[in-house]
């Protein structure tokens, strides 16, 4: 239950800061097409049109508003033809035929679930670490936060990639998630008149591969942030006269964090948790551009993708690159308001 000093202060800061507004709306409008993938795209997102089996060839299709010179592989060999754009493919298609638009929508599936996830273990592994660390101090705090720092001393891109060529050969390097809306709507239980565009909905991906190393790395990655947060709180927190009570009618250690320091620690854990969404989706995509993450439905994939000319096929790799823009200022936009809102010390930026 959000109390009400802190839910009236979140909407006042949301209410003087246009930037608050602009970060809720990103952040919104990526994870309601995240969540329903199978409704918004127009295209499923493997299917390739590169001309095989007597079909027109509707590779490196160009954005719309845009023509392009591009070279095409045809019986023939190699010849360079002039490609108009097309509405059935607003961002273009890659060298595969594959909708851009389509990989947009469902590689943002996989970005928000691992910066969630990712996130969401670093807190669970960071902040009873820091919080036990801080509140007994001495050499349990010497010891525990020595070895966290054994962490910082590595870069963490190397340190990601070094893990995941540990574990990439492991069974659990990738699993398969199914669509559940793919799945109602090819179900013959499910009346198709409940779930709009069935047919549509009905001819997608019934799955899509989740890097479940991936996600595990970037949450050993970046544990150690919120272990240092949360022990600086609860340094602050231990002296405090509440605690000195609690301790004084016998409430136990357990009972003390749990009740008392982790409740007034959680505001700093909360923003730094918000940022570091934004850190992980930069990770994953750096990840998956390396070709580490096991699939090759990402943003990072599809800039890979595209790396190879960036003359003539510009689209491919700038497209899913503005993506990660937009998701990464979204995210760090919705992190400076939930900063300048539960954070009384700092004023806000008032409507800029």
């Amino acid at each position: 239950m959000i109390p009400d000093r802190v839910r009236a202060s979140l909407k006042r800061e949301l209410r003087t800061s246009l930037l608050a507004k602009v970060g809720i709306v990103l952040v919104v409008s990526i994870f309601v097409l995240a969540t329903f993938a199978p409704f918004f795209a127009p295209h499923d997102p493997t299917t390739q049109r590169v001309g095989v089996g007597g079909t027109e060839a509707q590779s490196n299709l160009p954005p719309l508003g845009f023509s392009q010179e591009v070279q095409r592989v045809s019986p023939q060999g190699t010849e360079t033809v002039y490609v108009n754009a097309t509405a059935e493919f607003p961002l273009g298609t890659n060298t595969q035929g594959q909708d851009i638009l389509s990989r947009l929508i469902y590689g943002a599936r996989v970005s928000l679930l691992v910066g969630l996830l990712g996130a969401g273990l670093a807190v669970i592994v960071g902040v009873p670490w820091g919080l036990v660390a801080g509140y007994f101090g001495g050499r349990l705090d010497d010891g525990l936060m020595r070895g966290a720092d054994v962490m910082l001393a590595f870069p963490s891109l190397v340190l990601a990639i070094a893990l995941v060529g540990v574990f990439r050969d492991s069974g659990f390097h990738t699993t398969r998630i199914p669509d559940p809306f793919v799945l109602a709507a090819q179900s013959e239980t499910i009346p198709n008149v409940l779930i709009p565009r069935s047919d549509h909905v009905a001819s997608m991906p019934e799955s899509f591969v989740f890097p479940v190393t991936v996600t595990l790395v970037v949450a050993l990655v970046n544990w150690v942030w919120f272990a240092r947060v949360a022990r600086g709180e609860a340094i602050s927190v231990r002296t405090e006269e509440y605690v000195k009570a609690a301790r004084s009618i016998g409430a136990s250690d357990v009972t003390i964090l749990r009740q008392h320091v982790l409740p007034n620690s959680v505001t700093p854990i909360i923003v730094l948790a918000t940022i570091q969404v934004a850190a992980i989706i930069l990770l994953e995509s750096a990840l998956s551009f390396l070709g580490f993450s096991g699939t090759d439905l990402t943003w990072g994939a599809d800039i890979a993708d595209g790396r190879g000319d960036q003359r003539s096929q510009w689209w491919i790799a700038t497209m899913p690159g503005l993506a990660i823009v937009l998701a990464v200022v979204g995210v760090n936009l919705v992190g400076d308001w939930l900063r300048d809102a539960l954070d009384p010390s700092i004023e806000g930026e008032g409507g800029v």
